[in-house]
């Protein structure tokens, strides 16, 4: 979650840029240069077989790019922190989608702890405008949950792999993703790179965004969430919020603590939705 929330920041400097086609096709670039090498190092070729390339590049696609380009989304109608608060109600997500599967019940704890999420959200953004907030939420749920698919099912269609592999893997099926949206983007006009690009300080920006925003944070978060299960795991992300709200805060932004007290209604609503409600098999 620390690396993971180290993106934000690098995110909210390029959008005041560049559109958000060309940084979010960049960072997945910048995160297949570091992970294919030790992929093909660590793994061999060996744990580069025995799984479905077609099915897996397009859950990648979709569940992983497709987080990925609603969570930015999410950022540029709202702010990292609030994103990150957002984020807070994953674990809802993962009870929603492990239940989907038949590996969760829901009790009442768990509409008392959607309840708190959605107050947590309104509390932090003070309410925000209502077009903006609404398409902000909404990108933000959809973020969770086509997140918490994706990770079911790229375990599902890649069993045994190393997370390593899932990781790559994910990055891979995200890159297609946005290179062909970029490509058909920049021939309609929608995706340019700034009139005076600088390059140095962009390029710090994208090798953070990539490397510490996906690569290393999707490592951990692969092999945490095989180990502890989806639905623990994503607990972890209830510190999210105030990770993020750290590293704005060494960068010169200010402590806010209405986003503050969101969070910890989030946090709350979370644990709340956890109590009897989350029970895995087995």
């Amino acid at each position: 979650m620390v690396t993971w929330a180290m993106g934000f920041p690098a995110a909210e400097a390029l959008m005041a840029r560049w559109d958000l086609l060309p940084i979010m096709t960049g960072r997945f670039v910048v995160a297949l240069v570091l992970l294919l090498p030790l992929w093909w190092w660590i793994d061999g070729p060996a744990g580069r077989r025995g799984f479905p390339w077609g099915r897996a590049l397009l859950i990648s696609a979709v569940g992983f790019g497709g987080g990925a380009w609603f969570t930015l989304l999410a950022q540029a109608y709202t702010d990292p922190v609030t994103v990150a608060i957002f984020a807070s109600a994953v674990p809802l997500y993962a009870v929603i989608v492990d239940r989907i599967w038949g590996q969760a019940r829901f009790s009442g704890g768990f509409f008392a702890g959607l309840a708190c999420a959605l107050v947590g959200g309104l509390v932090a953004t003070g309410g925000g405008l209502p077009g903006r907030f609404g398409m902000g939420a909404l990108a933000s749920v959809l973020a969770g949950f086509t997140f918490c698919w994706g990770t079911v099912m790229i375990a599902r269609v890649m069993p045994g792999s190393s997370a390593l592999a899932r990781t790559t893997v994910s990055a891979m099926g995200a890159f297609v993703l946005f290179g062909l949206m970029l490509a058909f983007g920049a021939a309609l006009g929608w995706a340019r790179l700034p009139a005076v690009p600088d390059w140095g300080t962009d390029a710090g920006l994208i090798i953070i965004y990539g490397v510490f925003g996906f690569a290393l944070s999707q490592l951990m978060w692969v092999a945490g969430s095989s180990r502890l299960g989806l639905g623990l795991a994503a607990l972890h992300l209830n510190l999210a919020s105030f990770y993020a709200m750290l590293i704005m805060l060494a960068l010169g932004g200010g402590w806010s603590w209405r986003q503050a007290a969101g969070a910890a209604i989030v946090g709350l609503g979370v644990v709340l939705a956890q109590i009897r409600t989350f029970r895995r098999r087995g």
